[in-house]
């Protein structure tokens, strides 16, 4: 995948997606509704800039977007039983924001530089914990997505990244694991965090 700089369509969010993961939308305002449509409508499908929302920013200044967020691909729509838009994105690349422009209907589009997640490394016997109950979140909230296979359950970065986005982490935690030169300090407080809150 490219790391020249992108002008992506910008959607921040108080949840979560990262590469390799999933995430259903219902979609309503018209301003997004047009970033799908124009999304959708390029061969192949171009990307939206999943952000994460900065309750500290400012929205005039577009402060409210975190730095680092999430390239993704519309792989699947619907429409819903009140009448919205439902969508499933896809995550591919991490990207770091260098500029945000507004447009006049509100929507954000930003230039971006992709760059790649941690280095990708087999899950240590430290973080097996990690997977194994991983796993059994996935059995139990079947709307996550399909059950995780072997591999994926024995791939550090995959497993770290899940976490991430299935629990209730501050946006500045995740930015800041995110911005590690490894998944190894990611492991490490997800797993001190999960062993927390299983012992309550």
């Amino acid at each position: 995948m490219t790391t020249e700089p992108l002008k992506v369509p910008l959607f921040p969010l108080s949840g979560h997606v990262l590469p390799g993961g999933q995430m259903r939308l219902r979609i309503f305002e018209p301003r997004y509704l047009r970033m799908v449509k124009e999304a959708c409508a390029q061969s192949p499908a171009g990307y939206i800039g999943m952000c994460m929302f900065n309750d500290a920013g400012d929205v005039a200044e577009n402060t409210h977007i975190h730095r680092i967020g999430t390239l993704a691909t519309v792989v699947d729509f619907e429409t819903m039983p009140d009448g919205l838009l439902g969508i499933t994105v896809a995550g591919e690349q991490l990207f770091a924001v260098e500029a945000i422009e507004t447009a006049s209907d509100g929507l954000r589009v930003g230039s971006v530089i992709p760059f790649n997640a941690w280095p990708e490394h087999h899950l240590s016997a430290d973080y097996h914990e990690l997977a194994e109950q991983l796993a059994a979140v996935y059995s139990r909230y079947p709307e996550l997505g399909g059950q995780p296979t072997a591999q994926q359950l024995g791939c550090a970065n995959w497993v770290a990244q899940r976490w991430l986005e299935i629990l209730p982490v501050s946006a500045a935690v995740k930015q800041t694991l995110l911005n590690e030169s490894s998944c190894e300090p990611a492991l490490h407080y997800l797993h001190e965090l999960v062993r927390a809150n299983c012992d309550e």
